[in-house]
């Protein structure tokens, strides 16, 4: 049964953050616009203990933002390479930043946090090769890279993995994805059997966030947007966490079903799901987040 700080949780973030019905395609892509014209998207560290004291961040610039966090005085060999979720819509939020940083402690590594653009102005394509380029660099030179990501940027993550395993050379060591999401076309019909039930996420908002970062309808289905439908053979070693009070677990089933359908040893993904528990819940300051983090040190040792 779920804890009490996270069934308070539950209540709590949809209020905390304005979750409002969507009342038209048009009319959000108005406020998403108003609120993305005035968010600060600058590295968000708010509650990172000591972070001047301890870190220095380097920002490149072209075309994109792309952040990376480092202990001063050193330059570590390792790299957690972390994408962001929040819709396609919604920028980086200070626990994406703790999440990255205790990842980094478990490596000895640094973090690498890209900005990348934002739905709806932008789709897939804004992103995905230059971030494709970057990772490759990172691959090439850097002793462990881990690629890891929760909700969208989960599902950004597995493509990354997906597409540089097609182009060739160095790759990841392994792949970390929280609650992602994966499938974009809706292909499992059980996700709108949960629509009651997620109290966070909402079917016709998701609906209308995915046509806009596919671009067209077209490319909904293609690996770079709903990568539980693409090729999973001969990706990194991989975990997987979600909880069954989610939205996107039906993607999550989807994708852990496939990788089990492969010939044995074409894909290494462990995948736990916790019943009854919200959206990206490892990243939450709940009871629920330290087992999963445990499950997660385990998998990195």
């Amino acid at each position: 049964m779920p804890s009490l700080s996270h069934q308070a949780l539950a209540y709590v973030v949809p209020r905390l953050r304005g979750t409002v019905p969507l009342d038209s395609p048009e009319q959000e892509r108005a406020r998403l616009e108003e609120c993305q014209a005035t968010v600060d998207r600058s590295l968000p560290t708010k509650g990172v203990r000591r972070f001047e004291r301890r870190y220095e961040v380097t920002t490149t610039d072209a075309p994109f933002p792309v952040h990376v966090i480092r202990p001063r005085g050193r330059r570590p060999r390792s790299t957690v390479y972390y994408l962001h979720g929040g819709g396609f819509v919604a920028p980086a939020d200070p626990l994406h930043t703790k999440y990255a940083l205790r990842l980094a402690e478990v490596l000895d590594a640094e973090v690498v946090m890209p900005d990348y653009p934002l739905a709806p102005s932008h789709d897939w394509r804004a992103h995905h090769e230059v971030l494709l380029d970057d990772l490759a660099e990172r691959c090439a030179t850097q002793d462990r890279v881990l690629v890891a990501g929760d909700s969208a940027g989960g599902g950004i993550a597995l493509a990354l993995a997906q597409a540089l395993r097609d182009r060739g050379g160095a790759q990841p060591s392994e792949l970390l994805l929280l609650s992602p999401w994966v499938d974009l076309t809706t292909s499992t019909p059980e996700t709108y059997d949960l629509d009651d039930v997620d109290p966070w996420l909402q079917i016709t908002k998701l609906d209308v966030y995915a046509g806009w970062w596919a671009g067209s309808p077209d490319d909904l289905a293609r690996f770079e947007v709903s990568p539980a439908l693409g090729d999973l053979a001969h990706l990194p070693r991989t975990l997987m966490i979600c909880g069954s009070r989610d939205l996107l677990v039906p993607g999550c089933r989807l994708l852990a079903d496939r990788a089990a359908a492969l010939r044995s040893g074409d894909w290494d993904l462990t995948y736990l799901e916790a019943p009854d528990l919200i959206h990206v819940f490892p990243l939450m300051p709940i009871p629920e987040a330290r087992t999963a983090w445990r499950y997660v040190q385990e998998f990195l040792r």
